[in-house]
């Protein structure tokens, strides 16, 4: 079974159910990101003997939060020795807003996952695009790049969509299936 770890920052605690969903689909562990945009050394331990690294940030003005920015730009050591090549990568975001330059974030991801020379790997979900669709469907948001979720700014986690949810789970489930067929 490959090892996947789920490294995250969540602000208000959207970020944190996507993750938990994400990592129940996948089996992952999570690697949550503090306040301050760290990691213990156990944490980086996590990372490095990961098979497959999912990254998750809200989406604040456009981007990933500063916390996650630090942690990114801390990754810098494990790039030096280019420690996660080969590895598979991928990611997910929330915000408030339906849109909210979300594909922003998961290109960031993209980008960060590359620069580290690994592999990305997308929803590989499909979705509706038909009047009887509804906003509980999986991956309503329509995202190929990652799983995305919106919960209006005056809800709690617990109030978030459950097809966002389990489009998060799906997502993990992907991540740790392709993980184990590339690590066999």
């Amino acid at each position: 079974m490959a090892k996947v770890a789920v490294v995250f920052h969540s602000g208000y605690g959207h970020t944190l159910r996507l993750a938990q969903a994400v990592a129940q689909g996948a089996g992952a562990e999570l690697v949550p990101i503090d306040a301050e945009g760290n990691l213990s050394d156990s944490d980086w331990q996590t990372l490095a003997a990961a098979d497959a690294i999912i990254f998750g940030s809200p989406t604040y003005m456009g981007s990933v939060s500063w916390q996650f920015k630090k942690f990114a730009d801390a990754s810098s050591k494990p790039w030096y020795t280019q420690a996660w090549k080969d590895k598979i990568f991928g990611g997910f975001t929330a915000s408030a807003n339906v849109n909210g330059d979300k594909h922003s974030t998961l290109h960031y991801f993209m980008t960060l996952a590359m620069q580290h020379g690994g592999l990305w790997a997308g929803t590989g979900l499909h979705y509706n695009t038909t009047k009887a669709s509804q906003r509980s469907d999986v991956n309503y948001l329509a995202s190929s790049a990652g799983p995305m979720a919106q919960t209006p700014g005056d809800a709690s986690g617990e109030e978030m969509n459950a097809g966002d949810l389990e489009t998060g789970r799906l997502f993990g489930e992907r991540i740790a299936m392709l993980a184990s067929k590339f690590r066999a």
